[in-house]
């Protein structure tokens, strides 16, 4: 922990010389010295380069206190009987017998311990803690499940409630009547999508009771998950009605036209942010966040408010995310990055929202299916894993966005 603080306090230090840099060497003219731009350019990239190994060393040190948390409960004399009632994919039992079908094993009693959790197409459903584990891979390498609200549904379809408005109250006189204000209702739905993803083992690994086989698939399926899902979250096409293009979640930029509007498509300007900021309603802006790729995190570095004022704050506490208008900023690769060229046109480049209002929605249980034959020639294993997941931003004036001009 100790070297994390360290490195806060090196990545603002930094951050500061980097701002006296700037200020150094920028003319009357306000315009910053044409032989300098290359070293500051340079510096800010090590302050970012320094946010990333520190967010690693978080990511590091909370995975390790997971990992070293104990596994089983301790023996007691006093413990009592399971009951009948328990998730049949919970138990040790199938729990064991689950990685025992991982490693080859397709003894009778096996089979009949993993009835209770084989699907229609051959897999199997993964245990409880293996689901656990998977769901945790998803969660520290998607941002979005960081920040959205995720429901777990056992049909097809979830349906949600919206009150569009929430009515209105009157003052009325002693013995007056009191009007009806009934609220207005939509609704919105939540399906299905399916995922899967193909992870090929060899025998050598399989048979090798060192290995920690289960640890290996679910980083390997988790991390491949959670990429195709943050990209989806954010620019998926939705319910697809022709076979060339799969239907997946609805991306939260697919959702918005774009709320705010900068005035050239070559940059972004202290007023932009600012407007955006206070284009989203009081109460979103309390538990809201700005997010955006590098390459704009990198230009709203260098914003200046009215105090000629950095806007961007490196955070100093550990888990904390850096600021912007005292607001928390997440970065992502999936978000829209700028060029520099007339592509950039129409680009939605910057969110600023509560992103609790979207809503994702896992169905049931993941699944896993081993596949014997079809590697066999090379001696491996292949393992497919599947899963059903939609996302969908319920209630649009809880995000706004930052779109670059057309001209």
């Amino acid at each position: 922990m100790s070297t994390i603080l360290e490195l806060r306090n090196k990545r603002a230090n930094l951050w500061e010389q980097t701002k006296s840099f700037l200020e150094d060497h920028r003319g009357e003219n306000g315009l910053v010295a044409a032989d300098a731009v290359g070293t500051y350019d340079k510096m800010v990239a090590d302050v970012q380069a320094l946010g990333a190994e520190i967010e690693r060393m978080e990511n590091q040190m909370q995975l390790d206190a997971q990992l070293n948390q104990p596994t089983s409960q301790p023996i007691r004399s006093d413990v009592k009987p399971i009951g009948g009632n328990v998730k049949p994919t919970a138990t040790e039992t199938y729990n064991k017998a689950f990685w025992q079908m991982v490693r080859g094993d397709f003894t009778p009693e096996v089979r009949n311990v993993l009835s209770v959790g084989t699907d229609s197409k051959g897999g199997y459903t993964v245990p409880d803690e293996f689901e656990r584990q998977l769901v945790q891979a998803l969660e520290e390498t998607n941002i979005f499940r960081q920040m959205a609200h995720v429901i777990k549904t056992s049909s097809g379809t979830h349906a949600i409630p919206i009150a569009s408005d929430s009515g209105t109250a009157s003052w009325i006189d002693e013995g007056g009547t009191i009007s009806d204000s009934d609220p207005a209702f939509s609704q919105t739905t939540l399906k299905a999508f399916k995922m899967g993803t193909l992870v090929k083992v060899s025998n050598e690994l399989l048979n090798d009771s060192a290995f920690d086989i289960a640890a290996y698939i679910a980083e390997r399926i988790g991390k491949r998950f959670a990429n195709a899902e943050e990209n989806a979250f954010f620019n998926g096409t939705g319910e697809s009605n022709t076979p060339e293009t799969p239907s997946q979640p609805t991306g939260i930029l697919t959702s918005l036209s774009g709320d705010v509007t900068t005035d050239a498509y070559t940059s972004i300007d202290f007023d932009d942010v600012f407007t955006l900021y206070y284009k989203l309603g009081e109460p979103y802006r309390r538990n809201a966040t700005f997010v955006c790729n590098e390459s704009i995190m990198l230009k709203l570095m260098t914003l200046k408010d009215g105090e000629s004022q950095y806007v961007w704050k490196p955070s100093l506490e550990i888990g904390k995310p850096d600021t912007i208008l005292g607001r928390p900023i997440r970065t992502s690769q999936y978000m829209p990055a700028l060029a520099g060229t007339t592509a950039d046109k129409n680009k939605k480049v910057l969110l600023f929202g509560d992103f609790s209002y979207y809503w994702i929605a896992d169905r049931a249980s993941r699944t896993l299916q081993r596949l014997n034959e079809l590697y066999a020639v090379n001696d491996q294993v292949g393992f497919i894993g599947t899963q059903r997941v939609d996302g969908k931003l319920i209630l649009a004036d809880a995000v706004k966005c930052l779109k670059m001009a057309n001209s």
